[in-house]
């Protein structure tokens, strides 16, 4: 691994950190000079590496209390299946990731709602009505010591 890959490592490990970190102290962090620095971070942007910039919300904040995994498998294996289920995902608020895996399952989706009341009401009325669901498992996060997704 060259040097510059490190510096970069590092730029990207900040800006994990802290997306709105100012230009100077990213800089005195990775051991460059500012326009150094700034040249690797609009370098990183330019080649896709660097897609875009998030604020890290609260759930608790935005009334979010229950936040679970389910797993999904269809009972039909077609791709228009699979982009009618992405589908359901994309419209429903409540799905915040949808990843579609490999394994005994499709389908790997993380669902924030308020609470375990409109949780049952998600897997029934949304989850529920899916014509081609074959199984649903539903992992519920009891806390996460550890969470970096940005």
């Amino acid at each position: 691994m060259h040097i510059e890959d490190h510096i970069n490592d590092r730029i990207l490990r900040e800006l994990r950190r802290d997306g709105r970190l100012p230009n100077t102290e990213l800089a005195a962090r990775v051991g460059l000079s500012p326009s150094a620095c700034l040249r690797r971070v609009q370098d990183l942007e330019r080649r896709g590496i660097i897609s875009g910039y998030r604020a890290i919300i609260n759930p608790q904040a935005r009334g979010v209390g229950f936040t679970a995994y389910v797993t999904v498998g269809l009972s039909k294996h077609s791709t228009g299946t699979q982009k009618a289920f992405e589908q359901l995902c994309l419209a429903a608020p409540a799905v915040r990731e949808c990843h579609n895996i490999t394994g005994t399952v499709e389908y790997l989706l993380r669902v924030e709602v308020a609470d375990l009341v409109a949780y049952k009401q998600f897997h029934a009325d949304v989850l529920g009505n899916f014509p081609w669901i074959a199984t649903m498992t539903t992992h519920v996060v009891m806390d996460s010591p550890k969470d970096e997704r940005a």
